[in-house]
């Protein structure tokens, strides 16, 4: 169901002759575009004309890669699903809005139509015109609302139908929508953790070397001499002892 709203755009936009590259842009990946051109039978600035077109209402996405060895750019496409099933209910709910003025108006108003012309008046222009058609003359009769009740009846109730498949369909793709951007976050979140991490070890690591080159400048330093009494000091210190101790024991 999903493949024929997405051709169904398609066609509004550019036309039945360009219905083919709504399947092949229906991908989770983006698509070259020349390989677009190439299975559609186009030129590529003819298939590049065709996804401006879609473009200019939002509801493709391009990414732009360059060929190495070329040096030019190509650029890869895909259509947004959830964007052109939004656009498709935009362009319902307008026709269901306009069914419904039209069927007020039949329920309350009274028209007229030429029989031969197969023109049809409201009865403000009716009258302008003499309740005769001013195209061959003849008298104009009364409009028979109830067939054309009846038709815009089923196709409002057709319509309808239809926007709630839609309104399922954008139920879904929202859904999974949401689920790539938890996808996405929790992947984020994993990455920036993992970065944290590796710049913790890396500094931890850091920390490590400059503490062992401190280690070893500390074991590489020379040693400070102990100042070595000379004997003369040494022999003066003993008599002073000496002397201290005989005051003692007198």
């Amino acid at each position: 169901m999903l493949s024929k709203f997405l051709k169904e755009v398609v066609v509004i936009l550019v036309g039945k002759q360009s219905e083919p590259i709504a399947d092949l842009l229906d991908s989770k990946k983006h698509v070259n575009e020349f390989l677009i051109a190439k299975k559609l039978g186009l030129t590529i600035n003819q298939t590049r004309n065709i996804l401006y077109k879609i473009a200019d209402h939002g509801l493709v996405s391009s990414v732009r890669k360059k060929d190495k060895r070329k040096g030019w750019y190509t650029y890869f496409w895909k259509l947004e699903n959830l964007k052109v099933l939004e656009f498709l209910k935009n362009i319902l709910t307008k026709k269901i809005d306009n069914i419904a003025n039209q069927i007020r108006s039949r329920e309350t108003k009274v028209f007229y139509v030429c029989k031969n012309c197969h023109v049809e008046y409201n009865e403000e222009n009716a009258l302008l015109h003499d309740f005769t058609c001013p195209e061959c003359g003849e008298v104009f009769i009364k409009s028979d609302n109830t067939k054309i009740l009846k038709d815009l009846r089923k196709e409002d109730e057709k319509l309808k139908k239809e926007l709630a498949i839609i309104d399922e369909e954008i139920k879904k793709e929202r859904e999974i929508a949401e689920k790539q951007r938890i996808k996405e976050k929790n992947k984020f979140e994993k990455e920036r953790k993992a970065k944290r991490k590796n710049a913790l070890i890396k500094r931890k690591k850091e920390r490590e070397k400059l503490s062992k080159r401190g280690q070893i400048r500390e074991k590489n330093k020379p040693k400070k001499e102990e100042k070595k009494t000379p004997k003369k000091a040494k022999k003066k210190h003993a008599k002073k002892i000496k002397k201290k101790s005989k005051k003692k024991r007198r």
